[in-house]
């Protein structure tokens, strides 16, 4: 959640799902489906390294209902990108967030595309390949050796031969925060696809990333990035994308968001939230999008920010959101988080996913 700088014959899938997870049951899919997963995993190295167990042992009781039995959400799970592929059933989409990365560590970026392609014995999964945004910002992205912020999208290689355009990043951030997924537009409709570790705001100063002069707060610098992110969704609209935008906004939209209570101060973050709530889904002239886990979910609480140092669901947010374009309504099947200490590994966040069927008979 916080936007801080801490340390370092085919078969088709079953699209019905549950409210843990996406519901799919087979690595061999129709090309027509479409599978998101997104996950702030608050730095990536305890997925590279060969041995963590610290992080999986001790686990607190839930203090909210989730929608994991008991025994599933004591099932323990090694912090590994591929294994985390493999249980959520070979997704076509993973995006990581705060990735905390140098952009000169090559050995890293090497070693995380090893990790999503090495498979195993038991592992006849789909290869992945893994992309990288990575701050190239020297005045707002310099703290512990450039390990800040950064995002990836790890890929299915067959979706990647077979359906992307191209990846592209934007150039109003240099902070490693935006990543673009553009579809060809045959076998799925035109897609841009975001990877998104959007700002938080704070007092915090923002420089120019040209100059390094200070221009205003973190606050002003969110509001300029939801100008920058509506304008350009729009654009993309009007050249004939479908939009979906998937990651950490950093904005819990309303009171069911957060647990036990909607944060309401400074006063800053409330007009925060008010300018995201407004330029994406209220105003005629926005982008008009959905919501997609509370366009499935009207009144359910899920949560995807959990922070650690306290008993897991005493207090959580749900911060991450995968949202589309309100043409993609009719094509969403299934939307939820991995409300489990397990599924939140590492992290600080848990898991979020969507899914969407471009199959015949779909209108």
């Amino acid at each position: 959640m916080a936007d801080r700088v801490s340390p370092p014959p085919t078969k088709r899938r079953r699209v019905g799902g549950t409210d843990g997870d996406a519901g799919l049951n087979d690595k061999e899919v129709p090309q027509s489906f479409l599978s998101i997963y997104s996950w702030n995993v608050n730095g990536i190295q305890p997925f590279i390294q060969k041995s963590i167990t610290s992080f999986f042992t001790g686990v607190a009781p839930k203090k909210r209902e989730t929608s994991q039995s008991d025994g599933e959400t004591q099932k323990q799970y090694g912090p590994s990108l591929r294994m985390f592929l493999q249980r959520h059933h070979w997704p076509t989409l993973l995006f990581l967030q705060e990735v905390k990365i140098s952009p000169d560590d090559h050995a890293t970026q090497r070693s995380i595309e090893a990790a999503v392609s090495l498979k195993t014995l038991e592992d006849d999964g789909p290869e992945y390949v893994a992309r990288f945004c990575l701050p190239t910002d020297k005045y707002n992205a310099r703290g512990f050796g450039r390990k800040v912020y950064g995002v990836c999208s790890i890929i299915r290689k067959d979706f990647m031969d077979d359906q992307v355009e191209r990846i592209r990043t934007v150039d109003w951030d240099c902070e490693g925060r935006f990543q673009v997924i553009e579809t060809k537009g045959s076998l799925l409709p035109r897609l841009s696809i975001w990877n998104i570790y959007a700002v938080n705001g704070t007092t915090n100063i923002y420089k120019s990333p040209e100059t390094g002069h200070v221009v205003g707060t973190r606050h002003d610098r969110k509001l300029a990035v939801h100008a920058h992110l509506l304008a350009e969704s729009k654009r993309l609209e009007a050249e004939g994308y479908q939009i979906i935008l998937a990651g950490d906004m950093n904005v819990a939209r309303s009171k069911i968001d957060g647990f036990p209570n909607l944060r309401t101060s400074p006063e800053q973050h409330v007009r925060n939230r008010a300018d995201f709530n407004k330029k994406f889904f209220a105003d005629p002239d926005g982008l008009r999008a959905i919501d997609t886990f509370r366009h499935l979910h009207s009144e359910k609480r899920g949560y995807t920010y959990y922070p650690r140092g306290r008993p897991f669901g005493s207090t959580c947010d749900r911060v991450d959101l995968i949202i589309c374009s309100s043409s993609l309504q009719n094509k969403l099947t299934t939307a939820g988080m991995l409300e489990t200490p397990a599924e939140r590994g590492p992290s600080d966040h848990c898991p979020l996913y969507a899914t969407f069927d471009f199959g015949a008979g779909k209108s």
